[in-house]
């Protein structure tokens, strides 16, 4: 990659783990297409990417629109170049007793859990491919391996998204590009905080009470950190011999601090 200016798209990456992984991206160097649905929080995240020196552009993209993605993606070869890099971050996590996960809620998570990813890979992974060189990254979740109550609809679109993971890393091995899933646990992003008030709403007790009893349901006993899922991905750009893992951070590793 010595001198290749490489170009990455980010989906859901307003905030969270997404902005964090497109933050990571420009610090390397990778120019970045920072894109979710909400205007305001891409422009902000790409805004602060320039002012610090790197390159990035603010894409408004619904992933479980064909249409959507086709044209984000057009511009961003447009104004960047080709897609080097894509990471499917975008994604919901509602949770609900089985009995009471109605058709909308489990096809909602399907669509952007398993289909946007299906579709913003299918718009990038053919110029990988020509090219001879790419990246694809999932981000999907422990969710995607291991089964939990009150999340079937979560859990059967991250162990999709696992799948296809799997799916597409034995299509395309030995022609330089590679297919791998980030696996966190329990993140220290909006997903836990709307779980946390949820539970206090719920059950009365206290919201930080709430969140650390979803810290210790990692194996490490502690929230993910998004720059340790951004870490992960910057760590599967490098290695070209991972292919079709699942990488899993459970929070048993200790958060290791830039200098």
């Amino acid at each position: 990659m010595a001198g290749v200016r490489r170009v990455a798209a980010v989906t859901g990456a307003g905030r969270g783990i997404g902005r964090a992984v497109a933050n990571g991206l420009a610090r390397v160097g990778i120019a970045v297409a920072v894109a979710a649905r909400t205007r305001e929080q891409v422009e902000a995240a790409a805004g602060a990417i320039r002012t610090g020196g790197g390159g990035a552009i603010a894409v408004v993209l619904d992933v479980t629109d064909a249409k959507s993605v086709e044209a984000a993606i057009a511009r961003v070869e447009a104004e960047l170049g080709a897609v080097d890099v894509l990471v499917n971050n975008a994604g919901i996590a509602e949770s609900a007793a089985f009995t009471r996960t109605g058709p909308e809620m489990w096809e909602r998570h399907l669509r952007v859990n398993a289909t946007g990813p299906y579709l913003m890979t299918r718009a990038t992974l053919p110029g990988m491919l020509e090219r001879g060189w790419g990246r694809v990254i999932n981000i999907a979740s422990m969710a995607g391996l291991v089964g939990a109550p009150y999340v079937a609809a979560y859990t059967a679109s991250k162990h999709a998204l696992v799948g296809l993971t799997r799916a597409l890393a034995a299509e395309v091995a030995g022609k330089g590009v590679t297919v791998n899933s980030v696996c966190p646990g329990f993140a220290a992003t909006d997903i836990v905080w709307n779980g946390a008030r949820n539970i206090a709403a719920r059950t009365g007790c206290d919201f930080d009470d709430a969140v650390a009893a979803m810290a210790r349901l990692n194996p490490g006993g502690r929230l993910i950190e998004p720059d340790e899922v951004a870490a992960a991905v910057l760590g599967l750009i490098d290695d070209d011999t991972r292919n079709g893992e699942a990488v899993v951070l459970d929070g048993t590793a200790p958060i290791r601090r830039e200098s």
